[in-house]
């Protein structure tokens, strides 16, 4: 048994975007649990968790709160896309075909393919940053370059050595946090500083922000990996597998970096949380995170590669992506994700504040319009083989009016904006509280809605298409 699963490891993927077959579908919610656990058990997730008490200056309290809401809240959507992974058989982004037909789905999969280098150049950043803490001799430009490789490998192999890989670290860096959490707990400077900051709704809703689109920004590519659990065990086990290992650990190191930023001040989080832990266990925190962030960004490498073959089959009639596409294509965006690492590094906290902040945006009408029409207006039916035809079958090439819907969604959201490059009318006048999320998401919704049932024939829906309920599609068989 041992041997067959080592030998399955290091088996290079043979699927690509192609719909998994029955006979190579596998998995268990508890894998899903530890895949996503693992993801976000990296230093990036404590850098963005210490924005909460550095840079928008939030107490303590008020940032743990403002941090597992947001968590909780980006998480229900982000898991609902997963759970179509098991019934459909195919990447999430390929399945956005359904709603915005094959080349208007290419707007959004570029979308992806951007977030996705992004979140992989932050990881080798800071990763890079983590060992530079411990060693300030090291090159820089040395360690990215040598934490992109070893994603390459494990990208390389493909879909089980990345999910083994990720899991795995779940269980290492699990260890470090709570050795962290132990140091960060003992050191009288935390407890003095507990109260430390000002409470203002603006910072509130700003981490409240940043813990939505940190789950939504998962939502592009959480079914390329449920996509391999059997259908008939129905979506239950993808969703709460999903939501608990994604949500769970993503606040958790959040909080740990909103503590570490508020006990110490004047450096980054990991050179603090080194500080705090002393010598020998800093040194083994830092070093550990670093190697898990730098394994597990695999997984935004391996998800990458899927978009960017979904985008180019696109445009190429009859072209199906192999073994040879896909390990080209991820060794091409490894080199871009190193090229802007390097250009990146030097002004990271505020490039990469903006760049959550843009996502948002952007991500929000997306996931609306897939959640409802997969949930509330087609119940999950969708012919998959037509995601592939060269004129786009049934969902054609352009959905004028899913399109509609999500350019709409982002000019709502205009307004209420309020980020460092641009602050809407609405949001100056609240004083810089940002809620364009939250306007994003009701007016993509509703309008989406409104035209199914008023013009059902500008989204391509079917004449016998019905409206339901969510509640089926999350229990499942």
């Amino acid at each position: 048994m041992k041997s067959m699963l080592r030998s399955r490891l290091f088996e290079i993927e043979q699927e690509s975007i192609a719909p998994i077959p029955a006979e190579a579908r596998h998995g268990r919610s508890r894998e899903l649990f530890t895949i996503w656990f693992g993801m976000n058990m990296t230093p990036l997730t404590v850098v963005t968790g210490a924005t909460a008490t550095t840079l928008l200056g939030l107490p303590m309290i008020a940032s743990i709160i403002a941090i597992f809401l947001g968590h909780a809240i980006g998480g229900i959507a982000m898991a609902l896309h997963a759970a179509q992974g098991p019934q459909l058989g195919v990447p999430q982004m390929l399945q956005a075909r359904g709603q915005f037909g094959s080349r208007g789905a290419s707007l959004i999969v570029a979308v992806a393919i951007l977030m996705f280098v992004g979140y992989f150049s932050s990881n080798l950043i800071v990763s890079s940053d983590s060992i530079a803490a411990l060693l300030p001799e090291a090159n820089g430009t040395a360690m990215i370059i040598g934490c992109a490789v070893l994603s390459f490998i494990i990208a390389a192999f493909g879909y089980n050595l990345v999910r083994k890989v990720t899991a795995l670290g779940a269980y290492v860096v699990g260890a470090l946090v709570l050795v962290s959490f132990a140091g960060l707990l003992a050191s009288g400077d935390f407890w003095a500083q507990m109260n430390h900051g000002e409470f203002t709704w603006t910072g509130f809703l700003a981490m409240l922000a940043i813990g939505i689109v940190w789950q939504l920004t998962y939502a592009p590519y959480v079914s390329d990996y449920s996509r391999y659990m059997p259908a008939k065990s129905g979506t239950k086990g993808a969703f709460w597998g999903t939501y608990l290992g994604c949500v769970t650990s993503s606040a958790v190191l959040m909080v740990l970096g909103a503590g570490v930023g508020i006990a110490v001040t004047g450096v980054d989080s990991m050179t603090g949380l080194h500080g705090l832990l002393g010598p020998v266990l800093g040194a083994a925190v830092l070093v550990g995170f670093a190697l898990v962030a730098a394994a597990g960004n695999s997984v935004n490498a391996y998800c990458s590669a899927l978009c960017a073959l979904t985008l180019v089959e696109t445009f190429i009639s009859g072209w199906r992506p192999g073994i040879k596409a896909r390990l080209v294509t991820s060794l091409v965006l490894h080199v871009l994700g190193v090229a802007l690492a390097l250009t990146a590094a030097t002004s990271f906290a505020s490039s990469y504040f903006s760049f959550l902040s843009v996502l948002l945006y952007v991500l929000i009408p997306w996931s609306a319009v897939n959640l409802v029409d997969y949930y509330v207006i087609r119940h999950g039916s969708y012919a998959v083989d037509e995601f592939y035809a060269a004129d786009g079958g049934r969902y054609g090439r352009w959905n004028a009016g899913a399109l509609a819907v999500f350019a709409i969604g982002v000019l709502a959201q205009v307004p209420f904006m309020a980020t460092s490059f641009y602050t809407g009318v609405v949001a100056e006048a609240m004083g810089g509280i940002d809620i364009a999320w939250l306007v994003g998401l009701g007016v993509s919704s509703l309008v989406y809605i409104v035209i199914a049932r008023t013009a059902p024939g500008l989204i391509r829906l079917d004449s016998e298409a019905q409206f339901s309920s969510i509640e089926p599609q999350i229990h499942g068989k």
